[in-house]
């Protein structure tokens, strides 16, 4: 049975080998940066996620963002954190999207404000991800709020979740992307993978619970664009894992988009061989203009069309 009626639910469902992307919102109220956006990577995703003031940056809302897209014929992934909202405002948000006709969400905790442009501001974490993914399944299989109260028209949308392989200790990872399945996750993105020996030994992990066969694994694919990139990531961010092979080729090549985009496709390869794996999730930061290139390249082009 069809949960959203979208096409990235239709195609997980057929078993096609999926792809998904990123739209970024733009920092202003200017609708037409998403909506070029959206016409230039039109036919190279199955659905794009919409960020939600990433890395804790005022942007265009998610909501208003994902609408833009739709209208350029994109299927959206709206991002919805729980650093900004509280459960009503999570609640109210999903039903406006929902009647919107979002089709898919994703829950996610947040970067911390106090990375941002806005370090003083107040967080909120009313609820944790897992949570938020138990009241938005509960109001779609059960037509309920949180509180009890009946939903005349509950929203149809499938949900996603995100999963770090890379989290020490790798166990406790493992078993909290199995709370994510058991609390309502459809869909899940992993961070992005540069340490594949790490993780082959999480999905191994992953596959030995059979998680698996519960859910759609996504796995995530960040080209680099310049050596610099990639020391910033293996140093400065969080939960993120750059082996120093992928250091040392970026910072000897002579051309550093070139030998990104080798890399990227390496990774892609990979992956496709991977038994579980159910497709990729490209997070192209500010290099959006790679993905037409990446995903012809990789041979994942054209994509599927689900049966309606």
């Amino acid at each position: 049975m069809s949960l959203s009626g979208g096409n990235l639910e239709r195609l997980l469902e057929a078993g096609e080998f999926v792809v998904t992307s990123e739209i970024g919102p733009p920092k202003s109220a200017d609708g037409s940066a998403v909506r070029e956006k959206a016409r230039m990577l039109k036919g190279y995703a199955d659905a794009f996620n919409v960020t939600d003031n990433q890395t804790a940056i005022v942007r265009m809302s998610s909501l208003a963002a994902s609408l833009f897209c739709m209208q350029e014929g994109v299927e959206p992934i709206m991002q919805m954190t729980c650093r900004d909202r509280n459960r009503l405002a999570m609640q109210s948000e999903i039903l406006g999207a929902a009647a919107l006709g979002v089709k898919n969400l994703l829950c996610i905790t947040g970067d911390h404000q106090k990375f941002g442009n806005q370090p003083e501001s107040r967080n909120v974490f009313d609820l944790d991800s897992t949570q938020q993914l138990m009241v938005f399944r509960r109001m779609r299989d059960e037509g309920e709020m949180w509180c009890g109260d009946r939903i005349k028209a509950p929203p149809a949308v499938f949900l996603g979740a995100a999963a770090n392989p890379f989290a020490d200790p790798l166990e406790m990872g493992v078993i909290r992307l199995d709370k994510k399945v058991s609390a309502g996750a459809d869909f899940i993105q992993t961070q992005a993978i540069f340490d594949m020996d790490r993780f082959h030994d999480w999905f191994d992990a992953v596959r030995d619970r059979g998680i698996h066969n519960r859910v759609r694994i996504l796995a995530g694919i960040l080209p680099l664009r310049s050596a610099k990139a990639a020391r910033f990531m293996a140093e400065r961010v969080p939960g993120m894992s750059v082996p120093d092979e992928i250091l040392r080729r970026m910072e000897g090549a002579s051309d550093e988009k070139a030998e990104g985009m080798r890399i990227c496709l390496e990774a892609i390869d990979e992956i496709r061989g991977m038994e579980g794996i159910a497709g990729i999730h490209l997070m192209p930061v500010n290099w959006e203009s790679a993905v037409p290139e990446i995903v012809e390249r990789a041979g994942l082009l054209p994509r599927p069309q689900a049966l309606r």
